[in-house]
């Protein structure tokens, strides 16, 4: 189940921050968050943590690193959300995945 779990944080991560560079949707989401000059470090950070967290299952002080920043980020993700007052729906993938990533962090990989 770890592992699934893993690999699901792991794709998703990849996936937003391979976004962050290429989708036009994206671009205008970091304007609404007020961040537009962070997307690409954003996307760029969230790619190393998604090939760091497939790297934990073979170096699990990887995986625990890169979940540790993921939890960070998403951490900051929710407190965006809650100062440009998105609505709980909006929130949640963030809450979600802030979630998911404290427990791979706790959890160890």
């Amino acid at each position: 189940m770890k592992t699934a779990l893993i690999l699901f944080s792991a794709f998703s991560f990849l996936g937003y921050g391979l976004a962050c560079f290429f989708s036009s949707r994206m671009k205008q989401e970091f304007h609404r968050y007020r961040l537009a000059a962070q997307r690409i470090p954003v996307g760029a950070l969230q790619c190393f943590a998604g090939i760091g967290l497939l790297a934990g299952m073979s170096q699990p002080w990887m995986g625990q690193l890169a979940s540790a920043g993921l939890a960070l980020m998403m951490l900051i993700a929710v407190i965006v959300r809650i100062q440009i007052k998105d609505t709980l729906l909006q929130t949640m993938p963030a809450v979600l995945y802030l979630a998911l990533n404290i427990y791979l962090c706790m959890a160890g990989f």
